[in-house]
């Protein structure tokens, strides 16, 4: 087993060099004997390598006493609102998210979608698998299989407020998971004309890499739009965790704006509530959550960090630039549908196309995030603490560095050895020189 494979945040490697079903099976035994869950329910994606890997975490869980709710093929986000709708102590997604077919891995959530990550009971998991010693339980665990995508969808559409408008609505699932969001969008016919790219689950994650996050990812996406006269393209990610937005010109929209857009129509009604955006933002994003109504907190960049603030806090919803958009409907977890949901409903309230909505919220310059190879990221982090004292100074995640018309944030990867750098200015010519300056610093 590579000890790498146990990240921040899930467990992730390449099968089965790095990920395989013995250590998977010491994994399953960890999560009745190291989290004390009884009662486990997982989902798992269409890799070829995802059936036996499922086969090995079920029979560690039994074999440790715990029983299984198998839920077959789903998305990460219907494996959340399993957690938060069975009687279960925790639910499993066994997937890699976006990365390439050749990798595998574990997202555990307890129930509620309170998600396990490093810094409360992954790293536990690690040691087990490590040093620990399974044993076979006097009565071993019974495995029940469940369906739950029909109350997934019957959920998540009474959020649709469409009006009588129609949209055509062009989707890329890229051979990936997200093929089973879209018969949510099917079932709005009368309001909705889908256009589906890449929706072949019989080659699962043959198409381009599914991670709207890399904007070239998009390119075919955004040719579609404009070909069908679409009013909005969508795409989704590995698992249908995170999802990005292209407006009606073809235009990629940037991540943390669909915040903005969606803290609009939710303050609607529920003026006054929290609402949470990661540090990367832009300073659009917190100004239009108070213009209308709303309380705009910042948070840490990460699921867990996230979803803990919302409990913390009782936020009404989070976004994040990765494009992860976190709801309360899904339990404070990732609900990509009901983020497009809520932008076609604002679509049919304004009578405005996504692009003019989107429009107010480019009050800024982004640099977007830009990663460096830096071997002692926090001697370099210093430095720039020290150059820019004459800023306001925030180390809620890295550092973050705040002037009247401009702003930096600079974080190390929990992985690698990488600083990631964000930049927004008013000017375009300004954030183009601080990020021009910053980057040399970087990597001098």
């Amino acid at each position: 087993m590579e000890e790498s494979i146990f990240k921040a945040y899930d467990i992730r490697g390449v099968y089965p060099k790095e990920i395989n079903e013995d250590t998977v099976e010491k994994i399953g035994h960890a999560i009745v004997d190291v989290l004390d869950m009884k009662t486990v329910a997982i989902g798992r994606d269409a890799r070829a390598s995802s059936p036996s890997l499922y086969a090995a975490l079920e029979k560690g869980i039994t074999d440790a006493g715990g029983t299984v709710i198998d839920l077959g093929l789903l998305t990460t986000p219907m494996v959340y609102y399993a957690s938060g709708t069975l009687p279960v102590d925790g639910a499993l997604s066994v997937t890699a998210s976006h990365n390439p077919p050749q990798y595998n891995g574990i997202k555990i959530a307890r129930a509620g979608a309170v998600p396990v990550g490093g810094e409360n009971g992954l790293m536990d998991i690690k040691e087990y698998v490590l040093h620990g010693t399974s044993t076979i339980a006097p009565q071993k665990g019974t495995v029940q299989k469940q369906n739950i995508i029909e109350n997934y969808y019957a959920h998540f559409a009474q959020y649709a407020a469409f009006g009588d408008r129609r949209f055509t609505v062009v989707i890329d699932t890229a051979n990936a998971m997200g093929i089973l969001e879209t018969p949510l969008f099917e079932r709005f016919a009368k309001n909705i004309t889908l256009v589906k790219m890449y929706d072949d689950l019989s080659r699962p994650f043959t198409a381009h890499e599914p991670n709207p996050l890399k904007t070239e990812t998009l390119v075919e996406l955004q040719k579609k739009v404009t070909e069908t006269k679409a009013d909005m393209g969508i795409s989704y990610d590995g698992d249908a965790d995170r999802v990005g937005f292209v407006d009606e010109n073809g235009t990629v929209i940037q991540m943390d704006l669909i915040t903005g857009l969606i803290a609009r129509i939710l303050l609607e009604k529920h003026h006054g509530a929290t609402i949470l955006y990661d540090l990367r933002s832009s300073r659009a994003v917190k100004e239009v959550i108070e213009e209308n109504g709303g309380i705009a907190h910042e948070c840490r960049v990460g699921h867990a960090l996230i979803k803990k603030q919302m409990r913390d806090e009782n936020a009404l919803f989070a976004g994040e630039l990765s494009g992860h958009y976190y709801f309360q409907e899904n339990f404070g977890a990732e609900a990509g549908t009901l983020a497009a949901f809520y932008l076609l409903n604002l679509m049919a309230e304004t009578g405005k196309p996504i692009s003019a909505l989107v429009k107010d919220l480019r009050r800024y310059h982004h640099s977007g995030e830009i990663n460096s190879d830096v071997e002692n990221k926090n001697a370099v982090m210093q430095k720039l603490k020290e150059i820019y004292a004459d800023g306001a100074l925030s180390e809620r995640d890295g550092i973050k560095i705040d002037y009247a018309d401009w702003w930096f944030n600079v974080r190390p990867s929990n992985t690698e050895s990488v600083l990631r750098l964000n930049v927004e200015a008013g000017a375009k010519e300004m954030m183009e020189q601080k990020r021009d300056e910053l980057l040399r610093l970087i990597r001098a």
